[in-house]
């Protein structure tokens, strides 16, 4: 009956949060995944002995017309690059666009935003042949600090509890979350209150309202951490030590359907009250995060639009 309630508690929150993706959309995500993990390692192997010359070297190479940023495979990496990152303006576009708004799951188009997010800039780098100089490397370079901040706001997203359909919940609708965890938990008999209490235990409000932004950045990435390998040790409690290196010391699940259960209902519940504490500090991270983003953004579009204008005026070789 203990593990009835603690898993029916703990499907209820992952259902309202969204944490169970459509199983066609993972298909088609973990599809493109392959296919840009096959081609770019593919390209990086075809094209290793080009990119390890020196450039004095490399016009003597049998792979320069091909490989160079003008030749016939490289114009093509080029041009698959630009694709890929028009297909990225697609998310802040369709938030703009009623009629693009309405297909899919703001959820799913993340998903992809961040394929292509991390796809484009190999594709650019392979087309560059690694010549990280002039124009073209300062777009580069721009480029990738776009990249590194698209990780960062990521990571911020993913800290705002939200439903299936991406809005943000109320703390209303946090707190008859936690409220069904607890029941849950107090009803199981594998955990302690002590372990509970454990991951439970969290900076008051007093402290996080007088953190910086980089200092509260800095507490929920440790909280996040801590989390994790509070996990991974209350897991070794219940382990016999060949099923503890199968899991990698707990990292990974048990198998153990009724310690997963009460692990996952305290993990969630401790991942909510974190995110419920910083919620007022994750928004205002969120907001410098787009302050900073978009011009990078912008001015990466716009050294784009001029390092092609150039190359197809007077050649790029």
């Amino acid at each position: 009956m203990s593990t009835t309630q603690t898993t029916s508690a703990l499907h209820q929150a992952t259902r309202v949060l969204g944490l169970s993706a459509d199983a066609r959309h993972r298909i088609r995500l973990r599809l493109g995944w392959l296919i840009a993990v096959v081609f770019l390692t593919g390209m990086l192997s075809y094209g290793l002995p080009y990119y390890m010359l020196d450039l004095a070297a490399r016009a003597h190479s049998p792979y320069h017309a091909q490989l160079r940023p003008s030749g016939a495979i490289g114009l093509k990496l080029g041009i698959l690059g630009v694709l890929l990152f028009s297909f990225l303006f697609l998310y802040a576009i369709r938030k703009r666009w009623k009629w693009l708004a309405s297909m899919g799951k703001t959820k799913h188009w993340l998903d992809f935003h961040i394929l292509f997010g991390v796809s484009a800039p190999i594709v650019i780098t392979l087309h560059s042949s690694f010549k990280l100089s002039g124009l073209a490397g300062l777009a580069y370079w721009i480029m990738m600090a776009v990249a590194a901040s698209g990780i960062v706001g990521r990571y911020l997203y993913s800290q705002i509890p939200r439903s299936l359909s991406a809005a943000e919940l109320t703390f209303k609708d946090v707190e008859t979350l936690l409220a069904r965890l607890a029941e849950s938990l107090r009803h199981q008999h594998l955990l302690s209150a002590e372990d509970i209490a454990g991951f439970l235990h969290l900076p008051s409000r007093e402290q996080v309202d007088s953190l910086s932004l980089t200092g509260a950045l800095a507490a929920i990435i440790r909280l996040d951490l801590a989390r994790v390998l509070h996990t991974a040790a209350l897991r070794r409690r219940f382990l016999s030590p060949l099923r503890a290196i199968f899991t990698l010391g707990g990292l990974l699940p048990s198998g153990n359907r009724d310690l997963e259960d009460a692990v996952g209902a305290i993990r969630m519940q401790s991942w909510l009250a974190t995110k419920m504490l910083f919620l007022s500090r994750l928004h205002e991270l969120f907001h410098l995060w787009h302050v900073v983003h978009r011009p990078f953004s912008y001015s990466f579009v716009v050294l784009v639009v001029v390092h092609i204008t150039v190359a197809m005026l007077f050649g790029y070789y």
